[in-house]
């Protein structure tokens, strides 16, 4: 079935075309993700598609059986209303209708026939368990106080709020414009593989190469040309797009070389033009055309010469720190070793961007003592934009730090050279910096840094705000970076590309150095888990029977406290198993608040760990006589 259909459409801005004549369409279970570089007007594309924002020229058209939501990048969230109203909003009909049910359950004058009527919406909405669902939505993404007024939230828990509230809604095509920014992995992970059920139909706009390629079937690339598509995840892209290039390269030296030979034709003497063909001629100009287009554009440059790094790095000694009484940082050491580039992997709030403010002394710890090298010089590119004068020309901004720049190649060029390789064109030079847009102003903040020459890069969530092809460079220069770097960061895909060193922060405070990438430390952590199991059940199995212990067992009596202990054994699991079925029916009730289920819940474990350990006791003494 189809969904959503393009045709012909087109956008403008300033008399300028950011894209036309596009024609595309998205049919139920397609999972599409749109790329291009920043500035090609994906996030406009996403806004048409969604019928916030109207096209210069064509059509889009949504079929009217289905529901479609979008989610932007800057939610519009208000600050006066509870994370329950904004989730219990009265234009969402699934919530709508539980509300309806809930006061007709109420009153005791409700008409038969309209009780029927709410039976019927509530089996359509599918809306029966839709307040558990509430709960396990928001507690995955990190929600838990549901009484909270938006204004308490930080920027990032209110887009994971209203990725909750657009996920509740049960669209049935999801238009998502960059979903896993402010997310930590294991929302990140939560969140794959809710999008890649079969049902579920999609689009969406994405710098996370391992979220696209894990959800995503097919993918559309933005560009000056216009759309291609490539059917198929990420992975297959890459292979594609790599084939299409070469195939395009070999046809556009084919085209300039037709063009020379013609060339040398229109050349010949001029009484000879006026028998030329006009066909040919004007095939000539086409074909000039042609092969004077500029198939692919100049790629980002990152080429700096870092200071001379000392035998002392960094040095942290028995860290602790705390906020608001919680532990963040509990007694962690390390020394730094030359080169080394380390990921910080954890859940957000446990105090990943507290570690780095530590490193670059914006933070006293409570306890401990940092060590900074003399020689050691950060980059700190901070997850918010550093303020920059709006007033500021781009290129006399720049020459606050230098005129010229030292290459890592021992070449020097000017700040204005060092612009265009950051992809700054002659003409912008002299724009004023207010101008910039958001991916601009964080690449000159890129940039500034650079120029400083560092020799200890650090980065908190780099990859938010920049496309994936500025990333591949950014990776490639990090890869061969001499000095060191120390990143948080939520992607992958990049924790991959550039970590040799894991620093994943558990429970209370405490930090495990894992020396690997992010899949590395992603299999220890498997097969941790596996060992622990084949423990448990080794465990159990020489607890509760080997043939040799049965038969020594057979030959002796219990004691008398063993028998004492095994009559009341069997008082205490009657007991447990009674309190385990009470709290259980508590939990499946759904009519209490968050922070008492996930009391409840905790509860539960600990009956279930202490009844599993007092049944193996019973079955051991049961053995015996």
């Amino acid at each position: 079935m189809n969904c959503i259909s393009v045709e012909d459409v087109g956008k403008s801005y300033n008399e300028n075309w950011l894209f036309k004549n596009i024609n595309f369409g998205i049919n139920q279970g397609d999972k599409v993700a749109l790329i291009g570089k920043n500035g090609v007007g994906k996030s406009t594309f996403l806004r048409l598609l969604a019928k916030t924002e109207m096209p210069d020229t064509g059509e889009i058209v949504h079929n009217n059986s289905i529901k479609v939501i979008y989610l932007p990048q800057e939610p519009i969230i208000d600050n006066e209303l509870t994370v329950w109203q904004i989730i219990f909003d009265e234009n969402n009909p699934i919530s709508k209708t539980v509300k309806e049910f809930e006061l007709a359950q109420e009153s005791l004058n409700f008409p038969e026939n309209k009780m029927a009527e709410l039976f019927e919406q509530m089996e359509i909405n599918k809306a029966w368990d839709y307040e558990n669902k509430v709960k396990e939505t928001l507690a995955k993404l990190g929600i838990t106080n549901l009484n909270q007024t938006a204004s308490s939230l930080s920027g990032g828990q209110k887009r994971r709020l209203a990725i909750a509230a657009m996920l509740l809604r049960l669209p049935d095509v999801f238009i998502l414009d960059e979903p896993t920014n402010h997310l930590d992995i294991e929302a990140i992970e939560w969140l794959e593989n809710l999008l890649n059920g079969k049902n579920i139909t999609l689009l969406l706009v994405s710098h996370d190469r391992y979220f696209i390629d894990k959800v995503c079937n097919k993918i559309i690339e933005l560009d000056s040309s216009g759309l291609s598509t490539y059917k198929g995840n990420y992975s297959y892209y890459l292979e594609k797009k790599a084939e299409r290039i070469q195939v395009a390269l070999t046809e556009h030296a084919k085209t300039k070389q037709l063009m020379l030979k013609e060339l040398e034709w229109m050349r010949r003497q001029p009484q000879a033009r006026g028998t030329k063909s006009k066909s040919r001629i004007d095939s000539f100009y086409e074909l000039k055309d042609k092969a004077n287009i500029k198939l692919y554009s100049k790629k980002l440059e990152l080429s700096i010469k870092g200071a001379r790094q000392g035998s002392k790095i960094l040095e942290f000694h028995h860290i602790e720190h705390s906020f608001n009484s919680v532990k963040l940082i509990n007694d962690f050491s390390y020394i730094f070793k030359n080169k080394e580039k380390i990921g910080i992997i954890g859940k957000n709030g446990v105090g990943k961007s507290t570690l780095i403010n530590i490193a670059c002394k914006l933070i006293k710890p409570e306890k401990g003592t940092v060590t900074v090298g003399q020689t050691t010089s950060f980059g700190y590119f901070s997850q918010n934009s550093v303020p920059l004068n709006p007033e500021h020309r781009l290129l006399e901004d720049v020459r606050e730090i230098a005129d010229n720049i030292l290459l890592s190649n021992g070449k020097t060029i000017s700040a204005a050279q060092f612009l265009e390789n950051f992809l700054f064109k002659r003409e912008q030079h002299y724009t004023p910096i207010g101008k910039l847009s958001g991916g601009e102003k964080r690449r000159l903040q890129l940039l500034k840094i650079l120029m400083k020459s560092p020799n200890f890069l650090i980065f908190d969530e780099p990859t938010n705000d920049f496309d994936i092809e500025t990333l591949n460079v950014l990776e490639d220069f990090l890869v061969n970076f001499e000095g060191n770097i120390m990143v948080v960061s939520h992607d992958r895909y990049f924790l991959d590309k550039i970590c040799d060193h894991i620093f994943a922060f558990e429970n209370d405070g405490k930090i495990t150095d894992f020396t690997g990438n992010y899949s590395d430390y992603l299999v220890q952590k498997s097969n941790e888990v596996v060992l622990s199991n084949d423990i448990l059940k080794t465990k159990n199995k020489t607890v509760i029977s080997t043939k040799d212990k049965i038969n020594y067992k057979e030959k002796r009596k219990k004691t008398f406290k063993e028998k004492i202990e095994f009559e009341t054994l069997t008082d205490e699991i009657n007991k447990l198993e009674n309190d385990k079925k009470n709290l259980e029916s508590k939990l499946n009730s759904g009519n209490m608040p968050y922070n008492e289920l996930n009391e409840i819940s905790v509860e539960i474990e600990k009956i279930t760990t202490l009844l599993s350990e007092k049944e193996m006791r019973w079955l051991e003494l049961s053995e015996i006589d």
